[in-house]
C-alpha cells in the first residue's frame, strides 16, 4: 500500500541521515500539531506525519516514537522481530486516516468536552503491540495484514471510550464508579480490577460499552462485546442513561465552556444558567488544582484562571478538569500545552 511504501522509503533514508548527536535531540512538537478534525479538539496524525515528525532513531538505529509530552516508546520495524508472533504478509499496515475520520464522525455521543490527539502508528510499540489510549491520547497500532473498515471503526470507538472515561469519569469519581459497577454487575473488586484478565478490567468493560452503545454500525459489526459473560450494554437497564448523563447530554445548552482550549496560559470558563458557585479545577487523578470565584453577568456566569496553582506556580502541561462545585457528572476538559 502507498502508506507502507512511504514509510519504508522514509525509514531507509533516515538510516543515513539521523545518526549523530544532533539527530538524537528530542524536538519540541507542540507547535507542529495538525489542524483539529473538528471543534471538539480531536487531532489526527497520519502515519506519514507520525513517522516524519514524531519518530527518531537513536545511536543504535532503534526507532522511537516521541510524543509531545515527552513520553516515548520503542517501535518494532520488522514483522520478523521475535515479538511479532504472526508476520502476516511481511508488512505493517497502518490505520487509514480517512477511515478513522469516518469512524470518529460516526460516534453518537456528545463530545463537546472530550478531545484527543490520535496517532496512526506506522509500526507497533514493543512494550504493547496493540492500540492504546490515555487521557487525551489514542495510539492506533498497525496490523500485519490490511485492516478492514470494521476493524478500524471498532478499535477507534473502543479507544475513544477510554478517552471519554478518563475525561468524564476518572478513577477519582468514586460515586460514579460505584453506580457504574452496580449497573454492570461488576462490584466484586477481587474479580473486576485493573490487574484482572483484559476482558474483566473495568476500564475495558466501559470502553466496550461505549463502543457498543455509541459506535457506528461498522464499529458494531460483530454484535458482541469482549466480555461474553456480561449482558450486552443495550440490555442493561439504565446504562445508556447513566452514560448520557456523564456527558450532560440532557443539558448541552448549559454546558461549561473553556476558552481557549487547548491553552498555553490563562483560561476563561463560562456557562449560562449556572449557579454562582465556585469552580473547582482538578487533575486526571482527581487531585485539586485551584478554586475559582464566579462572576455573574445577566444569565451567564464566568470564571477566570491564570493557569497557576494557589502557590502561584504554573500548572504542568496535561489535562485539567473543571466542575461547578456541588454538581455531579459533566466536567469541562482543558488541555494545557507546554
Amino acid at each position: 500500500m502507498e502508506t507502507r511504501s512511504f514509510i519504508g522509503r522514509t525509514l531507509v533514508g533516515a538510516l543515513g541521515t539521523l545518526v549523530g548527536a544532533a539527530a538524537l535531540a528530542v524536538a519540541a512538537h507542540a507547535s507542529e500539531i495538525a489542524a483539529p478534525v473538528s471543534s471538539h479538539g480531536f487531532v489526527i496524525h497520519d502515519p506519514e506525519e507520525t513517522l516524519r515528525d514524531f519518530c527518531r532513531l537513536d545511536e543504535n538505529l532503534v526507532l522511537w516514537l516521541e510524543l509531545p509530552n515527552g513520553v516515548r516508546f520503542e517501535l518494532v520495524t520488522s514483522t520478523t522481530d521475535a515479538v511479532i508472533m504472526n508476520s502476516g504478509d511481511g508488512s505493517f499496515h497502518p490505520f487509514d486516516e480517512t477511515e478513522v475520520r469516518a469512524a470518529l464522525a460516526g460516534v453518537r455521543f456528545p463530545l463537546e468536552h472530550v478531545g484527543a490527539e490520535i496517532f496512526l502508528l506506522p509500526y507497533p510499540r514493543r512494550s504493547g503491540l496493540e492500540s492504546a489510549a490515555a487521557p487525551g491520547l489514542i495510539l492506533l497500532a498497525p496490523g500485519v495484514l490490511p485492516l478492514s473498515a470494521e476493524h478500524q471503526h471498532a478499535e477507534l470507538a473502543h479507544e475513544l471510550g477510554h478517552v471519554v472515561q478518563y475525561a468524564l469519569m476518572p478513577d477519582a469519581a468514586l460515586a460514579d464508579w460505584a453506580t457504574y459497577r452496580s449497573l454492570r454487575g461488576i462490584q466484586d473488586v477481587s474479580l473486576y480490577n485493573a490487574s484482572s484478565v483484559h476482558s474483566d478490567r473495568p476500564h475495558e468493560i466501559f470502553a466496550e460499552d461505549f463502543r457498543s452503545l455509541y459506535g457506528d454500525p461498522l464499529a458494531n459489526y460483530s454484535g458482541t462485546i469482549e466480555n461474553s459473560t456480561l449482558a450486552l450494554p443495550a440490555q442493561v437497564p439504565g446504562l445508556r442513561t447513566f452514560m448520557d448523563v456523564l456527558a450532560g447530554a440532557a443539558s448541552l445548552t448549559n454546558a461549561l465552556i473553556a476558552s481557549p482550549n487547548p491553552a498555553r496560559g490563562p483560561v476563561a470558563f463560562a456557562r449560562r444558567g449556572a449557579r454562582a458557585a465556585p469552580l473547582d479545577l482538578f487533575d486526571v487523578a482527581g487531585r485539586p488544582i485551584a478554586t475559582l470565584r464566579p462572576t455573574v453577568s445577566g444569565d451567564a456566569v464566568t470564571w477566570s484562571w491564570d493557569g497557576r496553582d494557589p502557590a502561584g506556580r504554573p500548572v504542568h502541561p496535561g489535562v485539567v478538569f473543571a466542575r461547578v462545585r456541588g454538581e455531579r457528572g459533566n466536567a469541562a476538559r482543558v488541555t494545557l500545552l507546554p
